[in-house]
């Protein structure tokens, strides 16, 4: 299924005055996109940099996504219900146990996110730093 019949199903029975982003989570799309439609995962982080680079608006609640997997398959729809921007080494545990990635541990969470971002950033010719902002946006999976 693609995004757009999935956001037709979703859409049907609800009241929504607004559209919707497709988008697959960065790193391991695939097991995230489980997670997530799992009820696992229930946040994400990104880059700010890269927001600015792009000069590209950040999230916002109340928005919808559908989520993708590695083969731009419709895997769920979330709806944003935070936002906020902190650096790097200030993401909290609670943030890291909501994204439901690994022991869900606030180590594992920096362990991985460090190594996707220097990455991330590099390919943007720019560098990664603990106090590099992060976005980290809370979702509920609203749809199946």
């Amino acid at each position: 299924m693609n995004a757009q019949e999935m956001w037709n199903l979703f859409a049907k029975n609800e009241t929504i005055s607004s559209g919707y982003e497709a988008w697959a989570f960065g790193g391991a799309p695939d097991k995230l996109a489980q997670l997530t439609l799992d009820g696992i995962k229930t946040a994400t982080a990104s880059a700010y940099p890269l927001y600015e680079r792009e000069g590209e608006e950040l999230p916002k609640e109340g928005e919808y996504s559908v989520i993708l997997d590695s083969g731009e398959n419709a895997v769920c729809v979330i709806q944003t219900s935070k936002v906020y921007v902190v650096p790097f080494a200030e993401v909290s545990e609670t943030h890291a146990y909501k994204e439901g990635e690994g022991d869900r541990s606030l180590d594992y969470w920096r362990q991985v996110h460090e190594e996707f971002f220097i990455a991330c950033m590099q390919e943007s010719g720019l560098t990664f730093t603990p106090q590099m902002k992060v976005v980290c946006e809370e979702f509920l999976r609203v749809y199946p």
